[in-house]
């Protein structure tokens, strides 16, 4: 019995060997949605530089990520698109305080037919049905309903139920790009990516606040030498030239 409880011992510690092994140089990146092609070519190039690690991005609605995390999600890197899920995610004591910082910023339109005769943010309650992201979760949501609030319209649209909610500003910009929607309250980024759809008028900046992406490394990303590289990484020229590319504010 003794030995046959040392080869089961030593099987058990082997298999807990190969785990950590096969965990090692991987890196977990947790981005919201709108910063998903900004990604994708962030990590490429990254990877050129560090071949050996490997990247697994996942991309979502922020307050759907820091849920993930906050219930224990692998993840090294988080990008939020409002500073409201990065300070959540802070007094869960999962983020390093030390560094968070805001890196880009954004703006909010509105897109939909472009023979859609509106222009201004009052005008949309002429429409029938308006896509907006599920404001709970949503920080694209968030800005939308501060700037209608501020306009004095969003209550009336949720009572004549026109509002069509989406998971994140992506699906938005489908809804109104496949015409679900007569239009979709998306970012100025992901207006770029319409094929049908177009810019119908930017919400004035005022009514909402600067939307900020923030970004910062977990407790458990802050051990791992792969996620320090890319934190990093993330401040070289060349990640600069990819927001303009992308139509983003990099931050000073």
């Amino acid at each position: 019995m003794m030995i046959r409880a040392k080869v089961v011992f030593c099987s058990v510690a082997l298999m807990l060997m190969w785990t950590v092994a096969a965990q090692a140089g991987t890196l977990y990146l947790s981005v919201a949605a709108s910063m998903t092609d900004v990604f994708q070519e962030i990590i490429a190039l990254f990877s050129e530089t560090y071949p050996d690690t490997k990247v697994l991005p996942n991309f979502a609605s922020s307050g759907s990520l820091a849920k993930q995390i906050a219930q224990g999600a692998p993840a090294d890197f988080y990008v939020s698109a409002n500073t409201k899920w990065m300070q959540y995610l802070l007094e869960n004591d999962v983020i390093i305080d030390s560094t968070c910082r805001v890196f880009a910023f954004n703006s909010l339109v509105f897109v939909g037919d472009p023979d859609t005769d509106i222009s201004e943010l009052t005008g949309i309650t002429s429409l029938q049905k308006i896509g907006i992201g599920t404001p709970q979760s949503v920080p694209v949501g968030q800005y939308a309903r501060q700037a209608l609030e501020a306009a004095g319209v969003y209550q009336s649209l949720v009572d004549t139920r026109k509002l069509v909610f989406a998971k994140d500003t992506r699906q938005a910009l489908l809804y109104a790009d496949r015409g679900a929607v007569d239009g979709s309250f998306v970012y100025k980024t992901d207006a770029l990516l319409a094929r049908h759809a177009k810019v119908l008028f930017t919400v004035p900046t005022a009514l909402y606040d600067r939307v900020s992406y923030p970004l910062a490394l977990t407790v458990g990303g802050g051990a791992k030498d792969e996620a320090t590289a890319f934190y990093e990484f993330m401040a070289a020229d060349t990640v600069q030239a990819i927001l303009v590319k992308h139509g983003f504010e990099p931050a000073d």
